[in-house]
């Protein structure tokens, strides 16, 4: 099966490095911590805007209601709550998030900017874990995870999760960074990947490793056919992987039917 390899094992990759299972999750959370308020402000530098694009096809492929449909989210990895200020901003009245994440820096960020922008009542912030949500069943009809499964320890739990708390006749999609398959662009890639975005993270927050680690753990993540073999694992139909911009990500969808 697809996700065998990245099931409970002994050790996991942590970027280029291996570190027990154990260890992961408390060091992504220290880097997420250490970049939590400009965090935006590094994802504009990095993908050069282009994350922008990106995250609108997200927003557009659920197409949340624009009527007074009541239509619930689950934003998982949402951080500050980019994906979820796109979809409750452009959608009708009857839509609301629960942005979930296990950074408490990251979700305080997006609580002050939703108090900002009088979204507070269609918005909530909640610490979960993508293994363990603290969902009951069937209880959602949008699941998104934008740039943030690849950090997850257990993938094939997180997938698992989805599939659980989604209604049936819900949608998953996931937006990750994926294989780039033109000739040429994976070597600029690669060139602006592992020497530009360190200099960049050190130059805007004080440090590189932790942005030397988002870089690796992009290398370290499953190829988009392979993901999605993961996804229909997880009990999902009619699950599709598009790649954007030559590939270097891709938008996963799946139904819970």
């Amino acid at each position: 099966m697809a996700g065998d390899a990245l099931r409970d094992t002994e050790a996991t990759h942590f970027g280029f490095r291996e570190v027990p299972l154990a260890e992961k999750q408390a060091l992504v959370d220290t880097v997420f911590a250490t970049v939590a308020r400009r965090y935006d402000l590094m994802n504009d530098l990095m993908s050069a805007g282009l994350h922008r694009l990106w995250k609108d096809a997200m927003v557009n492929t659920l197409a949340a209601p624009k009527t007074g449909r009541p239509f619930r989210l689950v934003d998982v990895g949402g951080g500050t709550g980019d994906i979820s200020f796109r979809v409750v901003e452009g959608a009708g009245a009857g839509v609301s998030s629960i942005v979930c994440d296990i950074n408490p820096e990251m979700l305080k960020v997006g609580e002050e900017r939703a108090f900002e922008r009088g979204l507070s009542d269609r918005l909530t912030f909640q610490v979960c874990n993508a293994e363990e949500l603290p969902f009951e069943s069937n209880q959602f009809d949008g699941y998104t995870i934008a740039f943030a499964i690849r950090n997850v320890p257990r993938i094939d739990r997180a997938l698992a999760e989805a599939y659980r708390v989604l209604k049936p006749g819900g949608r998953f999609l996931c937006l990750e960074f994926s294989n780039v398959d033109v000739p040429g662009l994976d070597k600029i890639y690669d060139f602006y990947s592992f020497h530009l975005i360190p200099r960049i993270g050190k130059m805007v927050v004080g440090e590189a490793e932790p942005y030397q680690y988002l870089v690796e753990s992009i290398r370290r993540f499953p190829n988009r056919t392979v993901f999605a073999d993961m996804i229909a694992e997880a009990g999902f139909s009619r699950v599709t992987a598009m790649p954007m911009t030559g590939g270097v990500v891709a938008l996963h969808s799946g139904w819970k039917v």
